[in-house]
């Protein structure tokens, strides 16, 4: 029994296939940061020099959201809930050290556990770029470390002179609020349920970057979905159409940070603009299209009777997959070895 109204059937695997099937949906999502997060290797933000747009040819450098610092927090949100209803154990399934290779996070978003099997991820997300330039975008704070007097000056803690001042002084570049990185998410060969899991576990997932750190809060605002019988254009050139679109608007007003609702209507722009370039059959739920979906599912995941029937039903799904395709790999290879 269908459990979407807004979405016909079609759209969707009646259960999770072992071969690419050539069904795709892609979530158009705009990361909007609301605090000072970090996307950073080796201590510096990750950035690259790139176009700023699709006709607008000038090089600019820009900040980049690799693609696990996007997909690994939001697979985390989901396992948080499959524990948190019953449907996984922190024992039986720990993330990167021992997965049980049967349920929905592991048979939706992959593993790999060397000789053990593997997975391959279902849901492909590519590195994001910020619609405005890297010096724009970041800042750079001095970090200290305070005695527990709340001074940095001594009070002759750990044999040290009294009044004499802490040397733990650190600088670092930080992600400025109201940075915009838009993202299209894919999944392949969707079910509904495991398209309604990937989609709430977007909605809910509110920290991203390093995990070390008391900032990081990002919100993710979806524009819309496209059910697709391929893949679609990248989160690059998308930004770049963006930024093109907003130059032509004059909405770029640096120093000061983009307005959401002139990001959102370019988004917009762009993507139609794009997707009328493309050479695939898609079906787009974008504007007021998208509005009664996604209201459809809000209602699903905004209850817990709704959360834990759509939780359920990905975990049958996942299972059901495991025990025909997973189960048949460890039973040949454990066949080999001896």
């Amino acid at each position: 029994m269908p459990i979407l109204k807004t979405v016909e059937s079609k759209f969707f695997q009646a259960d999770i296939p072992y071969k690419p099937m050539g069904k795709y949906v892609h979530f158009l999502t705009i990361r909007i940061t609301e605090s000072y997060p970090l996307f950073q290797t080796d201590a510096e933000l990750n950035k690259a020099r790139v176009r700023a747009g699709v006709k607008d040819k000038t090089t600019i450098s820009r900040l980049s959201m690799f693609k696990r610092k996007q997909s690994t927090p939001e697979r985390l949100v989901g396992r948080e809930l499959l524990r948190n209803y019953g449907l996984m154990t922190a024992e039986e399934c720990e993330y990167n050290v021992n997965f049980a290779m049967d349920n929905p996070d592991c048979i939706i978003y992959g593993f790999a556990i060397g000789d053990s099997g593997s997975e391959k991820s279902k849901v492909v997300v590519d590195t994001a770029f910020s619609i405005t330039a890297f010096d724009e975008s970041h800042e750079t704070f001095t970090l200290n470390a305070p005695y527990e007097n709340g001074t940095m000056a001594s009070k002759g803690e750990n044999g040290s002179k009294p009044g004499e001042v802490t040397s733990r002084i650190n600088q670092q570049d930080h992600i400025r609020p109201q940075v915009f990185f838009p993202s299209i998410v894919t999944l392949k060969d969707p079910t509904e349920a495991s398209f309604i899991y990937v989609f709430n576990n977007i909605l809910r997932t509110r920290h991203y970057g390093a995990q070390t750190t008391r900032t990081g809060r990002v919100r993710n605002e979806l524009i819309g979905v496209i059910f697709a019988d391929g893949e679609i254009t990248s989160n690059l050139r998308w930004t770049q159409a963006i930024y093109d679109q907003m130059k032509s608007n004059n909405t770029l007003n640096a120093p000061d940070p983009l307005d959401e609702d002139d990001v959102i209507t370019a988004a917009k722009n762009a993507i139609e603009a794009l997707m009328a370039d493309e050479f695939i059959v898609h079906t787009d739920f974008i504007g007021d299209a998208f509005v009664s979906l996604i209201n459809e599912v809000k209602t699903l995941i905004g209850s817990e009777k709704g959360i834990q029937a759509i939780l359920q039903k990905a975990d049958a799904e996942a299972k059901d997959y495991a025990k025909k395709h997973i189960s048949k790999k460890k039973t040949a290879l454990k066949a080999g070895k001896e």
